[in-house]
């Protein structure tokens, strides 16, 4: 009886988390794989009862998405938008990691929280204070930059930067981290042969911060092919931004203004294949200089 037991608190103390993954994982993405497959029917004028029902249309709403020009315009978008996004951002992220880890670096703590203070703002107060700054009338910057920032032009480097100031600070945190985790002694061998500064961090941190530059890299894909925030906090203040610019804000668009259930659930479907296809396939490019693999 007594093995019983023991054998039984395993579960026990899985039962909380299974039943979380399942309310609130596993039952909607099997909700939203239910509605991709149907769609309303409409009898006659669409009045009285029995009008209006749901059928079963098996892939027809997948096929519609795939065919949709507005979500592969919104897909060109994001694409342009997170090579500016990914770039920037990794690459400040490394260099503040690689500064606040050197020898002689001052005023390393009060370094990190201004670094990693940006990260805390929640991301439509964040973007809705960017905006006043971008607007005409109100912004400084204005005034040193003859540029409308939020023009058809400079919309897409605009969002871009409130997306890097917002999240270069968690992405230098995870790699600070994973600095401060290497043994010292590594970097007086190197010291002790004649490497400078420079080139233990070329030569010595980033090879062992190989792993985790592409894991923050996976994390910002997805980030970057999720992107909605920016665009519909800031939609309000220009017209340059329309109602389907990334792929998630058509998605919005299709469920809660036609009312468009059976599209929205699709597409979104879509954009979570499209989102695993490229996450997966960076870290099997990358996998071998990651985790020494073939």
């Amino acid at each position: 009886m007594n093995q019983g037991r023991r054998s039984a608190w395993p579960y026990l103390f899985l039962t909380p988390a299974v039943v979380l993954f399942t309310l609130f994982l596993a039952v909607p993405i099997g909700y939203t794989v239910h509605l991709a497959m149907r769609r309303t029917k409409v009898s006659g004028l669409g009045l009285g009862k029995g009008a209006r029902r749901e059928v079963f249309v098996g892939f027809d709403n997948f096929s519609a998405a795939l065919a949709d020009a507005e979500l592969w315009q919104g897909w060109l978008r994001v694409l342009g938008y997170g090579a500016l996004v990914l770039v920037v951002m990794l690459g400040l992220a490394l260099l503040f990691a690689l500064l606040l880890d050197s020898a002689r670096v001052r005023l390393a703590r009060f370094s990190r929280i201004a670094i990693f203070l940006p990260y805390a703002v929640p991301g439509v107060a964040a973007t809705l204070l960017w905006g006043f700054l971008y607007l005409p009338s109100l912004s400084p910057i204005r005034s040193v930059l003859d540029a409308d920032l939020l023009g058809a032009t400079t919309v897409t480097y605009s969002m871009a930067n409130v997306a890097v100031w917002g999240g270069t600070g968690f992405n230098m945190l995870v790699l600070y981290t994973t600095l401060r985790a290497i043994p010292r002694d590594l970097y007086e061998a190197a010291r002790l042969d004649g490497a400078s500064e420079l080139q233990i961090a070329v030569r010595v941190k980033i090879p062992i911060l190989t792993p985790a530059i592409i894991l923050t890299t996976v994390f910002s894909i997805i980030a970057t092919i999720q992107v909605f925030t920016e665009p519909t906090t800031l939609r309000p203040l220009t017209n340059t931004i329309s109602s389907t610019w990334s792929p998630l804000m058509k998605v919005y668009r299709d469920a809660f203004v036609t009312g468009d259930l059976y599209s929205a659930a699709a597409t979104s479907i879509v954009i979570a294949a499209v989102s695993l296809v490229l996450s997966f396939g960076f870290l099997r490019v990358v996998r071998n200089h990651a985790f020494g693999e073939g």
